[in-house]
């Protein structure tokens, strides 16, 4: 189901149900209040729609927005009270969801949700048990297609988010490099004119769909650089080796700081690693005070020791060991469970001490440090 197909069937439901007419641009405007937005527009800032799994639960559509949105867009009191039912009704039997880019992007990323995501359910079926091969399952194919395509109508608009988003649904999978090498020559010799048939022609047929979706997101990704995203430009510096994605990186004060020391780092630029590194610990990022100390700063005393002590005011002492027993997978290990335990974690610092007076004066720069933190500067 595409979004135009999506609000095809619901201006056919509501039609049917209600015995009128409802322009096309209404029911956008009507399915974008079920989620608790003003109007669509506010909608499409963050936010696309999905279909949800078997287990996702239904978010139940806000009644009281849809019966204004109603009466905003000129509908008769009369029918603005029997149309919250009907979307309601509508959106459970063709199981309609939705989901914010920004949690979309930060599942596709692999790192942790954030409390926004559970804003009106919209990440729920982002945060279920059953996440693997989300979008290629054949399972999930109509769940695909219907965030797909909202998706692609949202880059089509300039949306960075949009794009970069695509980009990752569409990133090659490393495992199946191995695998193309047989499927490439049959590739080759598909076009090169040879008839194929059984395996042969799957083979190729798959090769063939992966350099397209490698083309896709090769796409998307640059896109969503050129519009300034800030993951994509960092993603095409480490992908490509190429200096000007990075330069436009670093220029935006936005720029997660830890992310452009780590890309600076890969491509030899020690000098911009320990300037980001510098900027994400006076953020207080402790792993970032810890590269200082340990490669960039170790020649300079009273700054390693700088970094320590404002560690140590941020609530993670990088002087004292720091060891914890794991799982050989790197889970927590759980004494309840019991079987073999690794130990993991680290030392803490080793540094030469300080004469008194310089002692002093690495806390004074740290609680300096400290301040502009709580300050916000």
């Amino acid at each position: 189901m595409t979004i135009r197909e999506l609000a095809y069937a619901a201006q056919q439901h509501l039609q049917v149900s209600t015995r009128g007419i409802f322009k096309r641009a209404h029911v956008y405007e009507l399915l974008a209040a079920c989620f608790g937005f003003n109007s669509y527009a506010a909608f499409g800032v963050d936010t696309v729609f999905v279909e949800l799994r078997q287990n996702d639960s239904p978010v139940p559509p806000q009644r009281a927005l849809i019966t204004r949105r109603c009466i905003e867009l000129g509908f008769q009191p009369d029918k603005a009270v029997l149309i919250p039912a009907v979307l309601e009704s509508f959106l459970a039997q063709h199981r309609i969801g939705v989901a914010s880019m920004s949690s979309l992007i930060r599942y596709l990323r692999g790192e942790s949700p954030c409390q926004d995501d559970y804003r009106a359910g919209q990440a729920n079926w982002l945060l279920g048990d059953d996440q693997d091969d989300l979008f290629d399952s054949a399972d999930n194919a109509g769940f695909g297609q219907l965030l797909e395509g909202a998706l692609e109508a949202s880059a089509s608009k300039g949306h960075a988010l949009a794009h970069y988003a695509l980009a990752l649904i569409n990133a090659p999978d490393d495992e199946d490099d191995e695998a193309d090498l047989g499927s490439a020559y049959w590739h080759s010799q598909g076009l090169q004119g040879r008839v194929l048939i059984g395996v042969e022609k799957e083979w190729a047929e798959t090769y063939e769909a992966r350099l397209a979706r490698t083309e896709k997101h090769l796409r998307h990704l640059r896109e969503a650089g050129r519009l300034g995203n800030q993951h994509a430009l960092l993603d095409l510096a480490d992908g490509f080796d190429d200096p000007s994605f990075f330069e436009q990186a670093r220029r935006d004060v936005d720029a997660d700081p830890a992310a452009v020391a780590a890309i600076a780092e890969r491509m030899g630029r020690s000098t911009d690693a320990r300037h980001w590194l510098t900027v994400a610990a006076e953020r207080g990022d402790t792993d970032a005070m810890l590269q200082l100390i340990e490669k960039h700063d170790q020649d300079d005393p009273l700054r390693c020791w700088m970094w320590v002590y404002l560690s140590q005011l941020v609530g993670t002492d990088l002087a004292e060991d720091v060891h914890v027993a794991i799982n050989e997978d790197g889970s927590d290990y759980d004494d309840d469970v019991g079987g073999s335990a690794y130990v993991a974690g680290r030392d803490g610092v080793n540094l030469d001490r300080l004469s008194t007076q310089q002692d002093a004066a690495a806390r004074l720069a740290a609680h300096a440090v400290f301040e502009r933190m709580a300050r916000g500067g």
